[in-house]
C-alpha cells in the first residue's frame, strides 16, 4: 500500500509571486527566459532543490525538456555528483538522438550516478515545439517511431548486438558497454496511439493530474491494453501542491499566485494551447475552459496553474491533511507514484516534506523515516 513521493526541478527558473511568470509555450517546464523569473536555474540553487529533496524523503526529481529551460541530461548529471541516493528522472525525446547515443548515455549515467537514472519518455504533441528540433514528423509519426526507439534501447541494454530494420531506424550491429542498471521507462499521454506505445514498452506510466474518476477510466483504458500485450504496469501522477496548516492558508496561497493576472494573460496562454496537438493538453484545457470563477474542479484539485501553464495544469490545494487524504484516494485508483512540485520549488518541498509526508505516514502509505537510517545515525 506505500507510495512513493518524487519531486521537480524548475530548470527554466522559479517564483515564489504568481503565475504570471509562467509565460506558458505548452510543454512540461515551459517558462519564457525572458529575465523575470525570480530565480534563475543554476547548478547552485538546483542543487539546493536536489539535496532538500533528498534529505526530506523524496526519491527522485522530474527534469523536464523544452527549448525553454536546461538541457535535462548534462543538469541531472551534474546534481548526481552532489546527492547520495536522489535519482533523477530525466525527460527523453526520441529521435533528437539516435537510440544507440541515448542508450549509451543512459548506460554512462547509470556508471556514474551509481544506478539513479530513470527515463520520462516525451514523444512530443506540439509540431512547433518539435520543429524547434528539426522534427517533422507528424504526431502519429512520432509515436510510430517512439515504439521502435523503445524497442531499440531495451534490446542493446541487453548487451548483445541489435540489428534492427524498421520504418524510422535501420541499425546493423549496434552495441554499446551496457550498465547491470536498466533504467526505469515513465510514459504518458493520453490519445489512442500514446496508449500503445505506453502499454508495449513502459514501466511506469504517468498521467496528468486530472479528477479521479477520469484517472481512473483512462488508467482502466492502459490495463486492459498492457495485459493483451501480456504486461502490468505501474502507474504515476504529475501534480503540482499547495499545502498548508489549513485549507484556508492553502486557497489563499493558490488565490495569490493568481492575483495580478490580466484577461490578455490567460487568453495569450490559452490560445498557445489550444493550439497544441497533445491530447492531455487539451484534456487539461478543458478542466478549465479558460475561465477564473470554477476552479476547483473536484474535492482540492485546483485547475488554476493551467491557466497560464503548458502541461501539468493542476493542483492539490488544502491543509496537510486534506492534500493527504486527495493522494490516499488517487491510490486507491492504483496511482503508486507521484510527481510533485510547487511554487517556489524549494520551499514547498519543505512544506510538502514536513507537512504532507507526515500525515501519510500515519495513513501507513509512506514508510517510517526513522527507517532509512543506519543504527549510528539512528
Amino acid at each position: 500500500m506505500t507510495l512513493t513521493l518524487h519531486w521537480f526541478l524548475p530548470t527554466n527558473g522559479d517564483s515564489r509571486s504568481d503565475l504570471s511568470l509562467g509565460n506558458a509555450v505548452g510543454s512540461e517546464g515551459s517558462r519564457v527566459r525572458d529575465g523575470s523569473s525570480e530565480r534563475a536555474p543554476d547548478i547552485g540553487y538546483m542543487g539546493q532543490i536536489a539535496r532538500s529533496a533528498e534529505q526530506l524523503g523524496f526519491d527522485a526529481a522530474l527534469c523536464p525538456t523544452s527549448s525553454w529551460c536546461e538541457d535535462g541530461w548534462i543538469m541531472a548529471a551534474a546534481l548526481s555528483q552532489v546527492t547520495e541516493r536522489f535519482r533523477y528522472l530525466v525527460a527523453l525525446r526520441p529521435g533528437l538522438a539516435s537510440p544507440t547515443l541515448a542508450a549509451q548515455m543512459a548506460a554512462t549515467f547509470q556508471r556514474i550516478s551509481g544506478g539513479r537514472l530513470l527515463l520520462n519518455v516525451v514523444t512530443g504533441g506540439d509540431d512547433a515545439e518539435q520543429r524547434r528540433f528539426g522534427d517533422r514528423l507528424s504526431k502519429e509519426q512520432r509515436y510510430d517511431r517512439c515504439g521502435e526507439y523503445l524497442e531499440i534501447l531495451r534490446a542493446l541494454w541487453e548487451g548483445e548486438p541489435v540489428d534492427f530494420h524498421g520504418r524510422h531506424y535501420h541499425l546493423e550491429g549496434a552495441r554499446i558497454v551496457t550498465d547491470p542498471v536498466w533504467p526505469e521507462l515513465y510514459f504518458g499521454g493520453s490519445s489512442g496511439p500514446a496508449l500503445e506505445v505506453a502499454a508495449a514498452h513502459a514501466d511506469v506510466y504517468l498521467t496528468w493530474g486530472e479528477p479521479p474518476n477520469a484517472v481512473a477510466d483512462k488508467l482502466a483504458r492502459v490495463d486492459a491494453i498492457a495485459r493483451t500485450r501480456g504486461r502490468e504496469l505501474r502507474y504515476g501522477i504529475r501534480l503540482h501542491v499547495i499545502a498548508r496548516d489549513t485549507s484556508e492558508e492553502a486557497w489563499a496561497k493558490a488565490d495569490q499566485l493568481l492575483a495580478g493576472l490580466s484577461a490578455e494573460q490567460i487568453e495569450r496562454s490559452q490560445r498557445i494551447q489550444r493550439a497544441s496537438q497533445s491530447e492531455g493538453q487539451r484534456r487539461m484545457t478543458e478542466l478549465h475552459g479558460g475561465r477564473t470563477d470554477s476552479l476547483e474542479i473536484s474535492p482540492n484539485l485546483w485547475a488554476g496553474v493551467g491557466l497560464v501553464r503548458g502541461g501539468a495544469g493542476t493542483a492539490l490545494v488544502g491543509s496537510h491533511e486534506e492534500v493527504a487524504d486527495r493522494i490516499a484516494e488517487y491510490r486507491e485508483l492504483g496511482i503508486e507514484e507521484f510527481i510533485l512540485s510547487g511554487y517556489p520549488h524549494l520551499e514547498e518541498a519543505y512544506r510538502v516534506g514536513e507537512g504532507v509526508m507526515p500525515a501519510l505516514r500515519r495513513r501507513g502509505l509512506l514508510p517510517d523515516s526513522s527507517s532509512d537510517l543506519t543504527p549510528l545515525e539512528a
